[in-house]
This record gives structure tokens, C-alpha cells and sequence, in this order.
């Protein structure tokens, strides 16, 4: 582990292997370990990039509101203090997935490829945005526990809740350990994120879409739906995994991984 000064905050980053850099951006509200699996698995062919985004892991905490637009500065600025001297493929699930839209927006050079595992292209309706503001002002005064007990069955297909897989417990007890003000200032910037489908088309680095089949948070016939629009674009879907693929099955989730880049 690495800890790595930016501007205001100093982030945590996990960096393993040689070769190609491979970005992993982890979802809302984890930690770059929901990725173990792709780190000892792709590291042996890859440099593997996994940040604790700011507010999340042993980052340091912004209070009151964190962008996409700011988390992908956030990652562009690491890849630039860690020296990464060509464009990267860029892999974020869920929040993952709205800052690697970001980055491909303000940071296009840096890109050479791009993975979106189980994320959405459109943005919050009204209603939507409004309980995102109204959970951060509630986790921002009482804690997070509520939100992270209702999250857990949206987050797992019901095969990996019922066989108590150990990685449930361990994405229980990490979203348990991250601060609550930034869950808050998360989700008060996830609230405002822009609808991307209209950028969709203008998007032509190579793409993997990646998406549990039994997602309920970002379902597959919408994570299809964001591969029709875009002009390189290859969908796979996920067996026995929901929102989490990449940790409920690891192995399809790596192989597909493993597949799309260019050298392995």
C-alpha cells in the first residue's frame, strides 16, 4: 500500500505487478479491497491501480460534497504522482463506473481502454436525487448503519446471501468502517451527476460492459442497452452474481477481464 499527497488530500492505493496500468475505481461505499480477487488475479500481467477513493478506505475525508467530476481529478492526479506515463484502462463498478465517465469526459488522453462493471449511464430522477440528500443529511447525524443494512440484499444476488459467502460479511464490515461524512458527501455528488446516454456515441476507446445477471441496482437489459450506444462496445453477462459480479464470481469476471485487454 502506497500513500500518495494530492492537492488537498492524501489517498491510499494499492499497487501491484508490471506491465500495462489496469485502474480499478471500487463502488459506493467500499474500499479498493471489494477488488481482490482482480488484484492477485491480473497483477501478473498488469499494473494494478486500486485506490480508496477520497472520503472512502484509509483515504483522507472531503466533508459536504464530493463530485464525479472531483473523484476523477482525483484519480487522474494519482496516475500522473505515480508516474503512469501511458493511457490506462479504466475498470469502475457502481459510483466506479459514474467517475470512469467523468474521466473519460475531462481526462480522454489518459484512456486507452474502458470496463464498466454493473453502473448506470443515466442520471438520478428528482425523486431519486431528493432520498440521496435526504440519507446524507440522516447518515451525516445518526451513522450509516440503517443505509448499509438496506443496501445488502440489493447489493448480493440471493445465492451468495443464502451460502454466507465470506466475502458478503467482509463488504458488510467495510462499508461499516468508512466515515460517514464521506458516505454523505458521496452521495450529495452521486445526487447531481450528469446523464451520460447522449455522450454514449462520442465514446470510441474499446469497452467492456460487465454486469451480474441477477443486478438490481444496474439490471442487464440496461447495461445492454448502454452497449448498443456505444461504438465499441462488448457486453458480458455474469452468471449466479448481482450488483457485486466482481466478487461474486471472480473467475468469469477475470476472464472476461483477461479477454478484452490486449496483453495479459
Amino acid at each position: 500500500m502506497k500513500r500518495i499527497s494530492i492537492g488537498d488530500i492524501t489517498l491510499n492505493v494499492n499497487v501491484s505487478g508490471q506491465g500495462r496500468p489496469l485502474l480499478l475505481v471500487h463502488g459506493f461505499p467500499l474500499d479498493h479491497t471489494m477488488w481482490r480477487e482482480q488484484i492477485d488475479e491480473l497483477s501478473s500481467g498488469c499494473r494494478v491501480i486500486a485506490p480508496d477513493l477520497r472520503g472512502f478506505g484509509k483515504s483522507d475525508v472531503t466533508e459536504g460534497k464530493v463530485t464525479m467530476q472531483q473523484l476523477a481529478d482525483d484519480v487522474a492526479a494519482l496516475l500522473k504522482a505515480l508516474q503512469v506515463d501511458q493511457p490506462v484502462t479504466f475498470c469502475g463498478l457502481s459510483m466506479g463506473g459514474y467517475v470512469a465517465w467523468q474521466f473519460c469526459l475531462r481526462h480522454s488522453k489518459m484512456l486507452e481502454r474502458l470496463i464498466l462493471c454493473d453502473t448506470r449511464a443515466v442520471a438520478d430522477t428528482q425523486e431519486i436525487a431528493e432520498f440521496r440528500l435526504e440519507t446524507a443529511e440522516q447518515v451525516a447525524r445518526d451513522g450509516s448503519t440503517r443505509l448499509i443494512e438496506n443496501m445488502m440484499g440489493k447489493l448480493f444476488a440471493d445465492e451468495s446471501l443464502s451460502n454466507s459467502r465470506e466475502f458478503v460479511e467482509h463488504t458488510r464490515q467495510v462499508m461499516l468502517a468508512t466515515d460517514p461524512a464521506g458516505i454523505a458527501a458521496a452521495l450529495r455528488g452521486m445526487a447531481e451527476r450528469p446523464d451520460m446516454r447522449n455522450h454514449l456515441k462520442d465514446i470510441h476507446v474499446p469497452t467492456l460492459i460487465v454486469c451480474g445477471e441477477h443486478d438490481v441496482i444496474s439490471p442487464p437489459e440496461e447495461m445492454q442497452e448502454i452497449a448498443s450506444q456505444m461504438v465499441h462496445a462488448d457486453y458480458v453477462e455474469i452468471a449466479a452474481a448481482g450488483h457485486m459480479a466482481p466478487l461474486e464470481n471472480s473467475l468469469a469476471v477475470n476472464t472476461a477481464i483477461r479477454e478484452f485487454l490486449p496483453v495479459v
